[in-house]
């Protein structure tokens, strides 16, 4: 990897599941250096850490161990490690996103009132309760419709955390009382869903004025019609697109919410079509100020044509790396760190494609039971049949999972993502892998949602 130092001195921050290819090719390499700090605040262990984590003092210290010591930071964390990192670069002199910028794009009220300055006819209608998820006028029908009615909307509306990841808490509700229910949470889900929300809100209030708290309710206009995903970059004023990612349902609704079947690559919509949503991708980028790494635009290709942005991520969807190495020879991760370290995007060389098309196939059960675990038979077939393919599997018991199905409305034990000379061949050996890995029929909604 070109650098002004050789190795790159590299600080990775909060590791996801979906890193770890990278990681360990990092390790390999003699052209990286790499820390990591962080953990997991997902599982039981990193819970168990943010009860007495201080995300302004983490930060203190990290400063104070890496300064001289790293040529970049970089975290693709959707929690707070973005922000942490963009934090961190800016005292430490480094290259990175303006902090502001990420609370403007992780904010869901600020992004909402950011674009509607902006980009009115790219937004919806939203409004955030004026309450925290503790107290308890969120469970009273009779306040919910008050404020609902003085904010201006009408139901039904979509419910949604001002800052939360993974679509947790996130349903459409009919009326107050079915509000009210959703909100209706056990003290420890409460206490938990703080405690998640917590480092976020020690950093973005240090950045930038919020309009509200981070664990306030927000409550906009249901979205209808097609969702996608815009894949890019900014990097010194400049925003270009890497590519566009179709978003596969399940079929009908679970729990008041639609849930991914899955992702397909390339997008497989009219190009009027995908030429509208780059375009409205990259001008809600640059009016947030994003101006410093990669991002992924999700937007909704409503039933009249119109195209909304559903929110912006200020880090690449890890959960497409292996899809746009295969089918477009783009390395996202090696791109991430080329920006984390201040070099020009076009020093990334491409590799060779090797598909025409790729998904990352989503296993989800709703019945309250944890998913089947591949047997090692299955897991080496797919190794000899397969090499390229990733499998990654959630081995969710007890209490975790309980939560994940109040939480989100259904259980992912499984995905996998492959690639293949085409989409009729990809479909087909998808199916086979379902079967052969976890005896079910592939996800069906794996088509062009709409």
């Amino acid at each position: 990897m070109p650098s002004p130092r050789s190795p790159l001195r590299l600080l990775l921050l909060f590791q996801g599941m979906w890193e770890q290819e990278c990681v360990d090719a990092l390790r390999q390499s003699h052209d990286v250096h790499l820390e990591r700090e962080g953990f997991d605040s997902m599982r039981a262990r990193g819970l168990l850490k943010l009860l007495t984590f201080d995300a302004e003092r983490f930060a203190d210290r990290l400063c104070a161990t890496y300064r001289g010591r790293i040529d970049a930071v970089w975290s693709n964390d959707d929690q707070f490690g973005c922000l942490l990192a963009a934090v961190m670069a800016k005292r430490l002199g480094l290259p990175g996103a303006d902090p502001a910028a990420i609370v403007r794009a992780q904010h869901k009220l600020l992004f909402r009132q950011t674009l509607a300055n902006t980009l009115p006819d790219a937004t919806v209608n939203a409004a955030a309760l004026p309450w925290r998820l503790p107290e308890r006028a969120l469970r009273d029908p009779r306040r919910l419709a008050a404020a609902v009615a003085k904010a201006g909307l009408q139901w039904p509306l979509f419910c949604k955390p001002v800052k939360a990841s993974f679509s947790v808490m996130a349903r459409c509700v009919q009326d107050a009382d079915e509000l009210a229910a959703h909100l209706r949470l056990s003290w420890v889900d409460r206490h938990l869903l703080a405690l998640l929300n917590k480092p976020f809100a020690q950093l973005a209030k240090s950045v930038t004025p919020l309009p509200c708290a981070t664990d306030c309710p927000l409550l906009e206009v249901p979205m209808r019609g097609s969702q996608v995903n815009v894949d890019g970059y900014a990097w010194r004023g400049d925003v270009q697109v890497l590519g566009v990612v179709d978003e596969c349902m399940y079929p009908g609704v679970v729990q008041g919410a639609r849930h991914f079947a899955g992702f397909t690559f390339p997008s497989r919509l009219p190009e009027p079509v995908q030429q509208q949503v780059k375009e409205v991708a990259v001008a809600a980028v640059k009016a947030v100020g994003y101006d410093h790494g990669l991002f992924n635009v999700e937007l909704f290709v409503g039933d009249d044509e119109s195209v909304r942005v559903i929110e912006i991520n200020p880090r690449s969807a890890g959960q497409f790396a292996t899809l746009y190495r295969m089918v477009a020879g783009i390395d996202l991760e090696r791109l991430a760190i080329h920006l984390a370290a201040g070099l020009s995007p076009t020093s990334v060389p491409r590799v060779a494609p090797v598909a025409g098309a790729g998904a990352s196939f989503v296993f989800r059960r709703f019945d309250g039971l944890p998913g089947v675990t591949p047997s090692a038979e299955a897991l080496a077939w797919l190794r000899e049949r397969h090499p390229a393919a990733r499998l990654w599997v959630e081995t969710s018991r007890g209490a975790s999972l309980r939560r994940e199905y109040r939480w989100l409305g259904s259980h992912r034990f499984g995905v996998l993502n492959h690639c293949a000379v085409d989409f009729p061949t990809l479909l087909a050996e998808g199916e086979e892998c379902a079967r052969r890995l976890f005896g079910i029929a592939l996800p069906s909604g794996l088509e062009v949602d709409g």
